[in-house]
């Protein structure tokens, strides 16, 4: 078989979902659909969830309230109106901060990444500052920002930076010297040279740091939201433990993995979109 219809073959076998006999690793991937996958997936947590009501059921896990339980409080307040405000105060607060974190991040990786004066300049100063806990900076921000809605976005923001501008400096660094010379003997200029090598190079690793990024936007926001917050999900925690409401705590637990699941799977399908064309990522999730 030649090395194009080798090619072909492993190609159609990823659209389908299915392994390659040929590959290294058919040992750890069963040959299955990426529908059996996705079940697959959810198995452990559904039995999960099956396990702990049947035990609470039984008064094994008395602290824990039974999942039908936290359901049924979900509903109830989401038909009250106070859940639902609160997820899109806390949503707002998440997008806002990421937008804001987001650029602040990949406009420094792209400057430390293109420049070594910029580099020894900024980048030591962001190691710093991204080495000290949100609880350490937390009362200084209180200070300077008070406990509105500048100081929750800003604690966000400042979360995000950090995945997304080692990530962004780390992508442009490992692009392929040889594919940087190819264009320079196309006579690509400077800006057409970073728009059509270097950053589609870096993507794979700016996709990675947005992935890590917005699991650290939720964990910022539910410590902001711990301190002088009146409304979000933070807020509501906060308020079930004040009055030992347990099906409320564990609602918002269960509401923050949840919004964690979506908005990963929003990352991988941004991944699917903007690296079709790379053969580790196109049609291969």
């Amino acid at each position: 078989m030649s090395n194009l219809e080798q090619t072909a073959s492993a190609s159609e076998l990823d659209r389908a979902g299915i392994v390659d006999p040929s590959s290294p690793h058919r040992e750890l991937a069963p040959v299955i659909g990426k529908r059996g996958l996705m079940l697959l997936s959810w198995l452990a947590p559904v039995a999960l969830v099956i396990i702990w009501e049947i035990a609470a059921k039984a008064g094994w896990v008395s602290p824990l309230p039974a999942p039908s339980k936290v359901l049924n409080t979900a509903i109830r307040l989401a038909t009250t109106g106070s859940l639902l405000g609160d997820l899109r105060t806390s949503l707002l607060r998440a997008a806002t901060g990421f937008a804001l974190g987001g650029s602040v991040g990949f406009g420094l990786g792209v400057l430390v990444g293109f420049s070594r004066i910029a580099e020894a300049a900024i980048d030591r100063s962001v190691q710093m500052v991204r080495a000290i806990p949100f609880l350490a900076l937390l009362p200084l921000v209180i200070v300077w920002l008070g406990v509105g809605e500048a100081e929750k976005i800003f604690l966000v923001a400042l979360g995000v930076t950090f995945p997304i501008y080692i990530n962004t400096t780390l992508g442009i660094r490992q692009v392929d010297p040889k594919l940087i010379e190819l264009g320079r003997i196309q006579e690509l200029g400077p800006f057409e040279l970073i728009r059509r090598i270097v950053l589609p190079g870096a993507l794979p690793s700016i996709l990675t740091g947005i992935r890590y990024a917005l699991a650290t936007a939720w964990l910022a926001l539910v410590v902001a939201e711990t301190i002088g917050a009146e409304s979000g999900i933070g807020f509501l925690a906060m308020d079930a433990r004040e009055f030992l409401r347990t099906d409320v705590i564990v609602l918002t637990i269960a509401i923050y993995a949840l919004i964690g699941v979506a908005a990963d799977a929003i990352a991988r399908l941004l991944e699917r979109r903007l690296l079709a064309w790379h053969p580790n990522y196109g049609g291969s999730r």
